[in-house]
């Protein structure tokens, strides 16, 4: 029998597909995929989490079993729809993990929210922080430039999501093979629509707001805040940890996740979870606010 719940919320115009596993009454924590994934990467983390957690992955709007999308990509929009579900579902105090642009998503709900517990930021650059403009300049990540070019990375990659994401898995992943089969059909199936291609390539068209958003908030946060890398996967972690806490992240805790490169959750899932439950069991006692933080105006979601 499936440890897995899942249900459809209808929220501003979305309508969102959610995955729960374990007590709904446990200490909860939401799970926010990248990119060309869904909430399925989340599955070998969520058997681990669910003997003592609300684990609760959902598909970005746009993307698998969600209708609707966010316009523009913006991660401060999604952010909001993030935090309105959160809100629907009575997951207060929940800790919110992000992976790739899942990642970015939870450092905007970092800076617009104070009601999350703690985050966890998972195996990305978050645009605005160093080292953005040198990781976005490096052309071993050319996708950046191509998939933010108007329509045409739907054109060419409608019909070839297999071979075209396989191309990241492979290259990106410590060993490729950790990312099964059925895995990689589930995310080609969740990007298989023209609409869902938009709403993922509108990701990256949406990192020149980001940055103009997360250089303009950089006001000192005591969030709890834990940063991981996989052990392949390039770039100085020291230089990502001095970038987060130039922005303002008082609290910051970093690791190195053995095993692993880019796609941490099906490469790496037992030590991933292990590093996230430590961090969360370690964290200081913190009581969230309920409201955004002072002078912010998180735009609306849809």
């Amino acid at each position: 029998m499936s440890i897995f719940r899942h249900s459809q919320v209808q929220l501003n115009g979305l309508s969102l597909h959610v995955a729960e596993a374990g007590d709904p009454q446990a200490q909860p924590v939401v799970l926010l995929h990248g990119w060309p994934q869904s909430w399925e990467q989340w599955r070998p983390v969520m058997e681990r989490a669910a003997a003592d957690f609300r684990a609760v992955a959902i598909d970005l709007p746009g993307v698998g079993e969600s209708a609707g999308a966010a316009a523009g990509g913006s991660k401060r929009t999604l952010a909001a729809v993030v935090h309105g579900l959160i809100g629907q579902l009575g997951l207060g105090g929940a800790t919110i993990v992000g992976h790739d642009v899942g990642g970015m998503i939870a450092y905007a709900y970092l800076r617009d929210y104070q009601d999350a517990s703690a985050v966890v930021i998972v195996d990305v650059v978050i645009p605005g922080l160093d080292p953005w403009d040198e990781v976005i300049a490096n052309p071993y990540l050319w996708h950046f430039a191509f998939h933010s070019i108007p329509a045409l990375p739907e054109q060419l990659v409608q019909g070839h999501q297999g071979p075209y994401f396989g191309y990241f898995f492979d290259a990106l992943a410590a060993d490729p093979a950790r990312i099964t089969r059925s895995a990689r059909a589930a995310y080609e199936q969740a990007y298989a629509s023209g609409a869902a291609l938009t709403a993922g390539f509108d990701f990256y068209r949406g990192f020149a707001q980001d940055a103009r958003d997360n250089l303009s908030a950089a006001a000192p946060t005591d969030t709890p805040v834990l940063y991981l890398r996989g052990e392949a996967s390039r770039g100085d972690l020291d230089r990502y940890a001095r970038g987060f806490r130039a922005a303002g992240v008082q609290r910051l805790t970093t690791g190195i996740v053995p095993g692993a490169g880019h796609f941490v959750a099906d490469e790496q899932p037992a030590e991933l979870w292990r590093h996230i439950q430590e961090f969360i069991t370690a964290s200081p006692a913190r009581t969230p606010a309920t409201s955004q933080r002072p002078g912010d105006s998180p735009r609306p979601a849809g």
